[in-house]
């Protein structure tokens, strides 16, 4: 019998390319079975090549699909370099990295902080777009497979926004992946009230949005990959490092704020407070691996370097071996999380 699952997948730049070895390896046991996928900034990338893959050819053209997305991310080389000037200093993103490792702060971070997206006038392009525009629309938006749920964050209203079905665009999953100091914000146009709205990442308000898997149609089990670190044993002390961190709280505020909900239900129910069947019992499970994510330097998120790219795969599939180890059993059953000890 299958043992369907959700799957909420995070952001977090090239750092996503340890969900790609997660789904890899999780498209090889044939007794798991995706039904709803929401994803944000890479894991909007990762959600929509998978979907594409599973209605192309099942699961193998899956794991080709999101090889090729990877590799296509992986020949951009560094996002904070427009495809413009790249070939004119190829060294550039180099002599950066250089910098930080002799200096205690960041010229790349500090550049993030003075020098705007919008100050390259009309020589911007954003790096992304020539990958994200390849993916197969007409399966990434089909009714068929996978439900798939890609959120952004509306800058006006500081909102999450969730694209499904036919709202699933190129400009949706680049608005998924927007970060405000290295990418422009995202407009697109409401069809409901005919206003342009611009969008920013969704790791702001949801990474990612959970509350779209909670439909009675979709499964119980919610498989949350996680790649922002929820614990770091060093105090950050650079100033690289502070913004990091920064960065990490607030994109997992949003997870955590959706797991204490979690948590308040499954309890009510658990209490016969709230009868069975009149809320979602939802079962979360959690792939990650904060030992990998802590050893990385916070601008490997902005270098999808293929060798950091190869070695992050690598460590998805082993977290997601262990995870099939140790949980599967328990899908459909109960979740392998302590929500209790995760949020305290």
């Amino acid at each position: 019998m299958a043992l369907k699952i959700n799957l909420a997948l995070q952001g977090g730049g090239a750092h996503g390319a340890f969900t790609w070895g997660v789904l890899d390896r999780l498209l090889e046991d044939g007794e798991i079975e995706i039904a709803g996928i929401s994803g944000c900034s890479a894991g909007a990338l990762n959600g929509a090549a998978l979907k594409a893959g599973l209605l192309a050819g099942g699961r193998e053209e899956a794991k080709a699909n999101l090889d090729w997305l990877w590799a296509q991310v992986g020949a951009v080389h560094d996002f904070r370099l427009n495809a413009w000037i790249a070939p004119l200093i190829p060294f550039a993103a180099a002599v950066g990295d250089a910098l930080e490792s002799a200096v205690p702060f960041s010229p790349q971070g500090i550049a993030a902080q003075v020098v705007s997206p919008y100050s390259y006038g009309p020589f911007w392009a954003n790096p992304l777009e020539r990958v994200v525009r390849r993916l197969h629309y007409d399966r990434v938006c089909s009714s068929q497979g996978p439900e798939l749920f890609i959120s952004a964050t509306n800058v006006r209203s500081g909102k999450v926004r969730v694209f499904e079905g036919e709202e699933i665009t190129t400009d949706a999953i680049l608005a998924s992946a927007c970060l405000p100091t290295v990418f422009r914000a995202v407009e697109i146009e409401d069809k409901t009230t005919g206003r342009t709205e611009a969008y920013w990442d969704g790791g702001f308000s949801g990474n990612p949005a959970l509350f779209p898997l909670y439909k009675p149609s979709l499964p119980d089990d919610i498989v949350i990959v996680s790649i922002n670190p929820l614990w770091r044993d060093e105090l950050p002390t650079t100033a690289l490092d502070i913004q990091n961190r920064i960065n990490e709280v607030s994109f997992n505020a949003s997870l955590l704020a959706q797991l204490r909900a979690v948590r308040f239900v499954v309890e009510l129910l658990d209490q016969g407070k709230v009868p069975r069947g009149a809320m979602k019992d939802v079962k979360i499970h959690l792939i990650s691996d904060d030992t990998v994510m802590n050893d990385l330097s916070p601008s490997t998120k902005l270098t999808p370097t293929p060798y950091l790219l190869f070695k992050l795969k690598e460590a998805g599939r082993a977290a997601a071996t262990k995870f099939l180890r140790e949980h599967k059993a328990k899908i459909g059953r109960e979740s392998s999380v302590n929500l209790r000890e995760l949020i305290s």
